[in-house]
């Protein structure tokens, strides 16, 4: 399952800047428990991937996964040992940019216990600080 926009309007796009908290996206919406980010970042969509695949793999057949991050935003590279100029390069990756507070993940129908367990070992495949939060614990 390849993370990616189907269409774009610009194909490339500037990098811009990640100040301040998540305006958007930061209380629980589908599931019981989730996944919140601590840090600014970029993940890209291979690591979201990866990240998914250790929570279906972890919580087995039961529970419901959401994903509440899209990778939007095309990241460009400019080919090795390339002279400076000769204008921007191609898009490389797609990336999602998080800011602190945003939810990632959420899951419904399993345990506390193996939903701490499932966002553990995915926390691990992220390059931001996360932290496990509950609806219990007022979804925020």
């Amino acid at each position: 399952m390849l993370l990616m926009p189907k269409r774009v309007k610009y194909r490339k796009q500037q990098r811009g800047r990640m100040r301040g908290k998540a305006k958007r996206g930061y209380t629980i919406v589908h599931g019981e428990y989730a996944l919140k980010s601590l840090e600014a970042a970029w993940i890209t969509a291979n690591q979201i991937e990866a990240a998914r695949v250790t929570i279906q793999r972890s919580i087995k057949k039961g529970g419901k996964l959401w994903i509440r991050i899209f990778p939007d935003k095309p990241v460009t590279k400019r080919p090795p040992e390339t002279r400076m100029g000769k204008g921007k390069g191609n898009v490389d990756r797609y990336v999602a940019v998080v800011k602190p507070g945003r939810i990632l993940f959420e899951l419904a129908g399993v345990t506390e216990a193996q939903a701490r367990e499932a966002f553990r070992k995915a926390a691990h495949k992220l390059p931001v600080a996360t932290r496990f939060v509950s609806l219990k614990e007022g979804g925020v």
